[in-house]
């Protein structure tokens, strides 16, 4: 049954999540939507030195939005910086090095985020990982799990706070069309049981972010969030983690400006802001987060189970004793 699953969902894919199916979606796109002036609102993205990410600032930047790059590599988020400030015009671009796969540096960021800037409007989780052996971070997380759930979890929980005094906030996060073939697994979130199949594991964090975004939609109805698909993009992530398919699907794969253009819509537009929260989009329309007569659903019980490990987790790291951590961490926020 789950090969047949997954050959639906391929099929699926070369239709709908190629260059093609972004050229096909594109014809009913409202090319005014994205005839905004951002200047004056703040932007944070993760992962924002290459791929989806940089497409992504780029965008925002000439639009006159002040970014916030979150990046692990001090060196490429630089490089990217001074690109971005050279083609757009716009100096009000900053960087800030964060390992998203270091939990409790990613809490520490934001905590101190939080205290030096007044505002943030819109924060965009699209930095991510696919690694293929088990490793565990210092907080003794798999390494997937740690970067693609537990990170967006912690930063996004933690900035939640600034977002809702800000005007107009959003909070977007980067899934997979992946995801549409797993079930949330509330008894094995970091893939301990069975063999360690990364692009399964990788589906499975994404499948939480979608929880995750659904959660926080009902939790805080002031802020918009929203998941979403850029389809196969031809991004360095693709083509390092998934060799053999970026190579086979070659041309096909999206451009990184095609797979970021529904995140910068979602940020920019004044549609997106319409639309309920909550939900998933692909090509800048809300889609189901469920195969037709899928088995993936979860129940009201699994998802609190899923949230309440998360929280336990998030306070577990908290407090475990560590000479750097800022003893102002709000507690209350988790």
């Amino acid at each position: 049954m789950s090969l047949y699953r997954n050959a639906i969902w391929f099929l699926n894919g070369i239709h709908q999540y190629t260059r093609k199916g972004y050229e096909a979606a594109f014809k009913d796109f409202e090319p005014q939507d994205l005839d905004v002036s951002v200047v004056g609102r703040s932007f944070m993205i993760t992962g924002a030195n290459s791929g989806i990410g940089r497409a992504t600032a780029m965008a925002i930047a000439k639009k006159g939005g002040t970014v916030h790059m979150v990046c692990r590599n001090k060196d490429k988020a630089e490089k990217a910086r001074l690109e971005i400030i050279s083609e757009s015009g716009n100096t009000e671009v900053y960087i800030h090095i964060v390992d998203m796969s270091e939990t409790r540096k990613v809490w520490e960021f934001a905590e101190a985020f939080k205290k030096q800037y007044p505002a943030l409007n819109v924060l965009i989780n699209n930095a991510g990982c696919m690694v293929h052996k088990k490793e565990l971070n210092a907080e003794g997380l798999e390494k997937n799990f740690a970067t693609n759930t537990m990170g967006v979890y912690i930063l996004t929980q933690s900035l939640i706070p600034l977002l809702q005094k800000s005007r107009d906030p959003r909070v977007i996060t980067v899934s997979s069309g992946g995801m549409l073939v797993q079930k949330l697994r509330v008894d094995d979130l970091q893939s301990e049981k069975g063999q360690f199949d990364a692009v399964m594991v990788y589906a499975q964090n994404k499948r939480q972010q979608v929880v995750l975004t659904q959660q926080w939609a009902k939790a805080h109805p002031v802020i918009h969030f929203s998941a979403m698909h850029p389809g196969w993009t031809d991004t360095p992530a693709v083509s390092t983690s998934m060799p053999q398919f970026h190579q086979m699907m070659g041309e096909r794969l999206r451009s990184v400006e095609q797979g970021a253009d529904t995140v910068v819509w979602l940020a920019l537009s004044r549609a997106a802001a319409r639309t309920c929260g909550g939900q998933f989009f692909q090509d800048r329309t809300p889609v189901p987060d469920h195969l037709p007569l899928a088995w993936t659903h979860s129940s009201d019980e699994e998802i609190q189970s899923f949230m309440t490990q998360l929280k336990t987790l998030a306070r577990t790291i908290k407090s475990q004793p560590d000479v750097e951590l800022i003893p102002e961490l709000n507690l209350s926020e988790f």
